[in-house]
């Protein structure tokens, strides 16, 4: 199959698209892929269907399940959230049928932060988003069978969140990342870690993975790795530098200059990334406690407004 857009509810400007990556492996996108605009999955061999994450707002989600349906006619009955942030699991509630799997501290993320995100953007329509937790979890790894199709659930973190799941398909050498990778789209590590985050893409390359479908951001190879290193590994020489010389992280991202980095979306992320980046620099513990509230609001400060979510 095509790229195709679909008809949905959504702003035409960011209608999403299904882009078949392997035979019954697919990639749902949403343009421009950033704040909110998440990337989903599914997953089709013979009668049974799986879901690789959901949509943040209503709207989204259902536009998700019609594209989901037009490829085959029986819902998902397997749904794996990649991590807690609600442009990822919102939607779970738009699929009744579908069992959710999460690895057992997403879901204990999920729950303590429910729908914290929707208020970071009231003006958004949401819709009546409610949280749907996970019904199963796991610790260390899972293998999923979706009829002849095997899709293993691998655990990292602290690294974009406290715990992340990819969803690799061996067979198919199609891997979904969700937020551990983004393609053009600035990495987002405060609640997480930067460290843990450069781990995990090591033992992300050394799958083999041929198609990459990252969080957000158009479908990749396995060439996305080394760019999400890079800023990772600049955000950590200018975190060693500011915290050498006594710098205000709001400070030090006015004063770092991004190079090719400066064209991803959603630049602005810089800024809490260095919070995490001084906090390991100092020796804190990896995904250790943070303010968002706080840490949004420096954000914003640096960003001269709130960012633009056209969730």
């Amino acid at each position: 199959m095509d790229s195709t857009a679909l008809a949905t509810e959504v702003p035409a400007d960011s209608a999403p698209l299904l882009r078949e990556v392997a035979d019954g492996v697919f990639a749902y996108v949403q343009p421009d892929g950033g704040w909110c605009l998440n990337n989903a999955g599914l997953i089709v061999s013979g009668n049974q269907v799986a879901l690789v994450d959901t949509a943040a707002t209503e709207a989204r989600a259902r536009a998700l399940r019609a594209a989901a349906l037009r490829i085959h006619p029986a819902a998902p009955t397997t749904l794996v959230n990649t991590h807690s942030h609600g442009d990822h699991t919102f939607g779970n509630f738009v699929f009744p049928e579908a069992r959710v799997v999460a690895h057992e501290q997403t879901r204990a993320e999920m729950d303590r932060t429910g729908l914290h995100l929707t208020g970071l953007w009231p003006e958004v329509e949401w819709g009546a988003v409610e949280v749907v937790l996970p019904t199963v979890t796991f610790r260390d790894r899972m293998t999923l069978y979706i009829g002849d199709t095997v899709a293993q659930l691998l655990p990292f973190g602290p690294a974009h969140t406290i715990s992340d799941t990819v969803v690799w398909l061996p067979r198919q050498r199609v891997l979904f990342t969700g937020d551990l990778v983004m393609n053009g789209v600035t990495p987002f590590c405060p609640m997480g870690s930067v460290a843990g985050t450069l781990e995990a893409l090591d033992a992300l390359r050394a799958l083999g993975a041929e198609v990459v479908v990252t969080g957000h951001g158009p479908v990749a190879g396995p060439e996305v790795f080394d760019a999400a290193e890079g800023y990772l590994r600049l955000v950590q020489r200018q975190a060693a530098l500011g915290v050498a010389e006594g710098i205000d992280p709001v400070e030090l991202a006015r004063r770092t200059r991004l190079g090719a980095f400066g064209d991803w979306l959603d630049s602005e992320r810089l800024v809490p990334n260095l919070y995490r980046a001084y906090a390991e620099e100092r020796g804190e513990a990896r995904g250790s406690l943070v303010d968002m509230t706080e840490l949004f609001a420096r954000m914003i400060e640096f960003n001269g407004g709130r960012p633009v979510c056209h969730a």
